[in-house]
């Protein structure tokens, strides 16, 4: 497994600017219908223990994953593990930084076309508008979190994203890969932890419906552009690239792949 996320690491920081760009774009639309699908799920649920609606989002939340793992796409919070193939000396920083920026620049774009086009659907209206209702509370509480509160529940969420991911790579069927994603991914959806690309639909998603009478006789005011980037997906982000990166990637490169006993080879400068 660690030897596959070091392989793919670097498969991954090679390749191509346009193709990388347009695999996340998927990506990013992946998670985003994921997340639309847990916003309809858990509307109107008042009458549903707390936890239970909760399990439910997380279960449905987890097509998002799925797509990304069986289709094929590139999700910044999973490429957080392309760290492993940094550390093994394989790619350079600049490689590495390359993807990353390239993957969370096109996740954004397709969670928020895709949040626009489920808003030009009118879908906001299901239910009696308890859908919309539901994507208001949803954006809302993500936009009133506090900066340290998101940052710690960016790391504990990609800390799960990325172990869902590892897991997979032990995967010999399709079957497998699903079951791997299907937990983790319940958990942090299910624990209230911060995803920065699943963010990058709500967030959008709940401004846009904050403009129509949905909103009207609600407290929004925390619901702001800047609250949204600044306040949320600044330090989810953040907390993310840690929870991922040092505390799964880095981890597991220094128990299975750090060199002992000889010296370690030239790193790549690009």
């Amino acid at each position: 497994m660690a030897a596959k996320a070091s392989d793919l690491g670097a498969a991954k920081a090679e390749l191509d600017a346009p193709r990388t760009f347009v695999l996340a774009v998927l990506a990013g639309a992946f998670i985003a219908l994921g997340a639309m699908f847990a916003t309809v799920v858990t509307a109107g649920g008042g009458d549903v223990p707390f936890g239970i609606n909760r399990l439910a989002g997380g279960i449905v939340f987890s097509l998002g994953l799925v797509l990304v793992v069986v289709a094929g796409a590139e999700l910044f919070t999973g490429n957080n593990l392309i760290v492993m193939a940094w550390a093994d000396r394989r790619i350079g920083l600049g490689r590495l930084l390359r993807n990353w920026g390239i993957v969370y620049a096109g996740n954004l774009v397709g969670a928020v076309a895709t949040a626009l086009l489920i808003f030009a659907a009118r879908q906001y209206e299901f239910g009696d508008g308890a859908v919309g209702l539901n994507a208001l509370a949803i954006a809302n509480t993500k936009a009133s979190l506090g900066w340290g509160q998101a940052v710690a529940l960016g790391v504990l969420c990609n800390a799960l994203v990325c172990l869902a991911v590892w897991l997979s790579y032990a995967a010999r069927s399709v079957t497998d890969k699903v079951l791997a994603v299907l937990f983790p991914i319940t958990a942090f959806v299910a624990a209230g932890f911060e995803h920065s690309v699943a963010n990058m639909y709500f967030l959008p998603i709940g401004l846009l419906v904050k403009g129509t009478s949905l909103a009207d006789g609600g407290d929004y005011t925390d619901l702001t552009w800047s609250n949204a980037v600044f306040g949320n997906l600044v330090p989810v982000t953040i907390g993310n690239v840690f929870g991922g990166a040092v505390m799964v990637g880095l981890v597991y490169w220094l128990i299975y792949r750090r060199p002992v006993g000889r010296p370690p080879g030239d790193r790549p400068t690009v």
